[in-house]
């Protein structure tokens, strides 16, 4: 089984190449997208902190495209691979939420823009959970959740047509 280090190595891999938008958010339609973008520029994945994503209430990456979510996946890997935090608790079951959010009749609008092999490294990071946190899941609550995750991630790892294999 790999370790921590092993399994973030492979998602550093799989989205090196993701860009950095200019901006996270549509900043100018309120002051709460205004100050999420603000936060979101002033990281990068290396410096994204529990504190500013962990609040379910006040989660900057609800408004996040694919695009910025896979910039920022990196981060968000190391946060759900870290112990829990005394004051935000432990950022896997907020990861989880956004890995398996779906409108009504929609797709994960992540799971959809990302590419096989970004879903793979997905699948393979929520495996590793399952491996060595299932106390956590349990205790978070989150056990079928992850369980769904992984279902989906796994399902959708493998390329829909050719053009996603490039």
């Amino acid at each position: 089984m790999p370790d921590d280090a092993a399994v973030l190595g492979q998602v550093q891999a799989a989205f090196a190449q993701c860009e950095r938008p200019e901006h996270f958010t549509d900043r100018n339609h309120c002051e709460e997208c205004a100050e999420h973008d603000e936060l979101l520029r002033s990281r990068v994945p290396d410096t994204l902190r529990i504190a500013d994503v962990a609040n379910p209430g006040w989660d900057p990456l609800c408004y996040v495209d694919a695009t910025g979510f896979g910039y920022f996946f990196p981060g968000l890997a190391r946060l759900a691979l870290a112990a829990p935090d005394p004051e935000h608790g432990w950022y896997g079951s907020q990861l989880l939420y956004h890995l398996t959010y779906a409108p009504q009749g929609e797709a994960n609008r992540h799971l959809e823009g990302f590419s096989p092999d970004q879903r793979r490294a997905v699948s393979a990071l929520l495996r590793h959970i399952d491996a060595t946190r299932q106390q956590l899941t349990e205790e978070w609550g989150c056990r079928e959740e992850l369980m769904h995750a992984i279902a989906l991630w796994s399902a959708e790892a493998e390329p829909r047509n050719a053009a996603d294999s490039r």
